[in-house]
């Protein structure tokens, strides 16, 4: 482990920023040796997924020096790989964002990186689309997604608009790694490069076409008529985020425009006040959504995060609402996407749709009665991307329908190479409107596709181990889960351990451990790459809904112990 002491005290005597020199000092003053070690016992870690963390002073903290570091490591990396390099950034509505945006842009721009940026807060996926839209050579977005209000992130992009890919993130790691942090960053005055065209804004002009793309990936064939008939009345939250002008824009030109929005959540706040976790997957963060459903009487709760790259939707369920979960509308969505395919008389024969290792089975059995390829990968959002752009590559992007993972990103296009809030909550209300003619609501559809093909149950949970001993506890857990497996949980026999360390069909290399029990049923253990998290990933299959129910909490129980 690192001498926290030495660099707390390198940090003090180096910290220009007002703020974080105070910090620094009531840390010292305090004497708190365990806030004293989780800020300094590691460097954040570049991966695929960038960099993640809380906001504050430290090695282990998300602030400008550590943003700063690794920024110029990515620009060293540009500028190795790319002739006349460009980056686009952009940003959330998280607290620092600006601060980070412009920290970044300056060091790209010194660095002979022009950098293109968003003046406004802007989703992941338009980060995405203005990568490949505006040519560039890769892209930043500061946003730490669901998380808590006291995090933030910096996800970094390829030229593809992907996040990028292993190797490339070990290159920009070994770039990062040889930064001094004090001497070895490169920067200018942010407004003087703006000045000079070393940094340019991003018009309106390239959000119109990315909404233009998002209209194009509708599937609808309501008549004008059929869609009289059944006019979709929505309640909308954007969690505090940056869904609210994308989504309602969409969505208005797309002819849905009764639209009621939670006021307590319409505006951005990086502070996140009405919730802990600004999450659609968590009923807390739904809940004030939910209250202005039982005055407004809609259709359906549709909420997207705060980078608007996941959206969660909730319905009327008797006397309550029902949450989707994730994999409910992974499911939905696709069959809904088939469905309209195949009404137009689209052969789905060669179409391909992409899932994840740990997203429902039941999609197996729509693929197995709609007649698609289905293709699944690694969890994250990048290596759906990644096949979007293989087929791509060998000119068969028009195979693509549907990508999804169960933690609620959805992507039906190829336009963007990232999950897409905006485009999913297009085909959500579309897909509402159908239903509604039919004389129902989602949680309704959901549950004749359970009859139809059976109850496919998920849950996903997650156990935090938070600090320096939490680290060192999830690499022990997993260790010792490969060294000694269970023979069985929740009664059924272990019948097959798949460890992925070494990769598995072709994929790449990664700790993830799947346990197939007897059934089919089956659990899956990884670390989270973004947050120290171990996600246990439980599916079950039942002759009925609580049948699967109670198969999922039996193993639930198991894991925990197991975990614990």
């Amino acid at each position: 482990m690192a001498d926290v002491h030495a660099l707390l005290d390198e940090w003090l005597a180096n910290v220009q920023d007002d703020v974080l020199k105070a910090e620094l000092v009531a840390l010292k003053d305090a004497g708190d040796e365990n806030a004293i070690t989780d800020a300094f016992f590691q460097d954040l870690e570049f991966g695929t997924a960038g960099l993640r963390g809380t906001l504050g002073a430290g090695t282990n903290r998300m602030n400008i020096y550590t943003v700063g570091r690794a920024t110029q490591g990515f620009a060293e990396y540009l500028v190795a790989n790319f002739e006349n390099p460009t980056v686009a950034i952009a940003r959330d509505s998280r607290n620092n964002g600006e601060l980070f945006v412009k920290t970044a842009a300056a060091i790209f721009a010194a660095n002979g990186v022009v950098a293109k940026v968003y003046p406004k807060i802007s989703p992941v996926p338009t980060l995405s689309w203005a990568v490949r839209d505006l040519k560039c050579s890769g892209g930043v977005c500061v946003t730490a997604s669901h998380n808590p209000a006291q995090y933030n992130g910096y996800k970094a992009y390829g030229p593809d608009g992907c996040q990028i890919a292993s190797e490339v993130a070990d290159a920009i790691s070994a770039a990062i790694a040889k930064v001094d942090m004090w001497h070895g960053i490169k920067t200018m005055d942010f407004d003087e490069a703006v000045a000079a065209g070393k940094i340019e804004w991003i018009g309106d002009d390239c959000l119109d076409r990315y909404y233009d793309a998002v209209l194009s990936k509708s599937v609808c064939n309501l008549t004008e008529e059929q869609a009289a008939e059944a006019p979709l009345k929505l309640v909308y939250t954007p969690l505090n985020g940056t869904g609210l002008i994308p989504v309602t824009t969409v969505l208005n030109r797309a002819g849905i425009t009764d639209i009621t929005i939670v006021p307590e959540q319409k505006d951005p706040n990086g502070d996140f006040p009405t919730c802990p976790y600004p999450n659609p997957e968590i009923r807390e963060a739904m809940q004030k959504g939910i209250d202005l459903c039982r005055e407004v009487q809609p259709d359906l709760l549709l909420a997207t995060d705060p980078d608007a790259d996941r959206v969660g939707v909730a319905c009327a369920d008797g006397d309550d609402y029902t949450l989707i979960t994730g994999n409910e509308m992974g499911v939905l969505l696709l069959d809904y996407i088939c469905r309209m395919r195949a009404e137009r008389g689209e052969d789905l024969s060669n179409k391909v749709a992409v899932t994840t290792i740990v997203s429902s089975a039941m999609v197996d059995a729509l693929a197995e009665d709609y007649g698609f390829e289905l293709r699944r990968c690694l969890t994250g959002f990048k290596y759906i991307g990644d096949i979007i752009t293989s087929l791509a590559d060998a000119g068969e992007v028009d195979r693509f329908i549907f990508g999804f993972e169960e933690s609620y990103g959805y992507l039906s296009g190829d336009h963007v190479r990232d999950k897409d809030a905006v485009n999913a909550s297009l085909l959500i209300c579309q897909m509402a409107q159908d239903y509604r003619l039919k004389g129902k609501n989602l949680v309704e559809a959901m549950r004749d596709l359970y009859e139809k093909y059976g109850y496919y149950h998920n849950k996903t949970v997650s156990l935090s181990y938070p600090g320096a001993e939490g680290a060192s506890k999830m690499a022990g857990i997993m260790a010792s889960l490969r060294a000694e497996a269970p023979v069985r949980m929740a009664g059924l026999a272990v019948e097959k351990v798949v460890d992925y360390k070494e990769g598995v069909n072709g994929l790449p290399k990664a700790n993830v451990l799947e346990f197939d029990l007897e059934g089919g049923n089956k659990a899956i253990v990884r670390p989270s790459g973004t947050e120290p998290k171990i996600k246990i990933y439980i599916f079950a299959k039942g002759d009925d809904a609580a049948a699967a129910d109670a198969l999922i909490e039996k193993i639930e129980a198991d894991g925990r112990e197991l975990l614990s």
